[in-house]
């Protein structure tokens, strides 16, 4: 699954079941992983089946993937400084990912019920 697309400035994380007022879910969740000095942050998220997980490149000159490689058969395309990657989450379990171009970059998404 390739995706690549321009960030909206300004957004920030938001967690998943905090969306719509009065503590409900919104139609489709979203969480956001910032990219920032050569690391994931938060390195690790939780959120329910049904949410999609966006990844914000915040480097001022760095390019980033973020592979999936036990769903992935190929490494996605790279993004730029304010790019964007995301991927939904229907399915309960633990995704762990890393960054193509630096391995030492890793995260996981945990996606429970």
């Amino acid at each position: 699954m390739r995706r690549r697309a321009v960030v909206v400035k300004g957004l920030g994380l938001v967690l998943a079941g905090a969306l719509a007022a009065g503590g409900g879910m919104a139609d489709e969740a979203v969480v956001e992983v910032e990219i920032r000095q050569y690391a994931f942050h938060p390195a690790e998220v939780v959120v329910k089946p049904g949410t999609v997980v966006r990844w914000v490149n915040r480097e001022k000159r760095q390019y980033h993937s973020v592979w999936f490689e036990g769903l992935d058969k190929e490494e996605p395309e790279y993004f730029f400084p304010e790019e964007t990657y995301e991927r939904r989450f229907d399915k309960p379990g633990v995704y762990r990912y890393r960054c193509g171009p630096h391995p030492e970059m890793r995260g996981v998404v945990r996606v429970v019920d």
